[in-house]
């Protein structure tokens, strides 16, 4: 069974870089046809789809987002990065990571793994 798990810093000031990392657990990142995605969810809004890396390595971003982050893989570690600079109060919210071999976007019922979720909040 697959597993995702999410981590980062939890706390980050405004302007800040942020790092978020999703492990792979119980199969691979590699694996054919499955794209990783990362997903948001701000305080009382709904979820907001950020971008995807493909198995081979290929990523797909939301415009509105595109200029300020990057998403990443480490084969070897078997781990997807999320990376945002220039962070604003906005950008608040938990950060999801999940993996579908048809699908990428905002509807979570579609993907067919989901991680737990990590906190963050940037504030002074």
């Amino acid at each position: 069974q697959v597993q995702l798990q999410e981590s980062g810093p939890g706390l980050v000031k405004p302007s800040q870089t942020l790092s978020l990392t999703c492990t792979v657990s119980g199969g691979s990142i590699t694996t054919s046809y499955y794209a990783w995605s990362w997903i948001r969810q701000p305080p009382g809004k709904g979820l907001e789809w950020m971008g995807v890396i493909d198995y081979d390595g290929s990523t797909s971003y939301s415009p509105s987002l595109k200029s300020r982050f990057t998403i990443s893989r480490d084969n070897g570690k078997n781990t997807a990065y999320l990376e945002m600079n220039n962070l604003e109060p906005e950008d608040s919210a938990v950060y999801y990571c999940a993996a579908d071999r048809f699908y990428y976007g905002s509807s979570a019922r579609q993907y067919e793994y989901w991680g737990q979720g990590t906190q963050v909040t940037v504030t002074v």
